[in-house]
């Protein structure tokens, strides 16, 4: 999802008001979302921040699995 200035602002007010759920406008209508902690919701304004400013680079996540003993 690309991200603007404005959902930077909402997701940042959300934050300062303890608020857990926020809704994004996009191309395809309203999207909500909830967060489970304020780590998750600091983690998405860090990569919103940086978007913002042109500074992104592509994300890659990796899986990991441990083996039970």
């Amino acid at each position: 999802m690309s991200w603007s200035q404005t959902d930077l602002d909402k997701l940042e007010s959300a934050i300062g008001k303890g608020v857990r759920s926020v809704t994004f406008q996009t191309s395809a209508g309203m999207r909500r979302m909830d967060f489970h902690s304020l780590d998750e919701m600091l983690r998405l304004r860090n990569e919103m921040r940086a978007e913002v400013a042109g500074t992104s680079a592509p994300v890659t996540r990796y899986a990991s699995f441990r083996r039970g003993a």
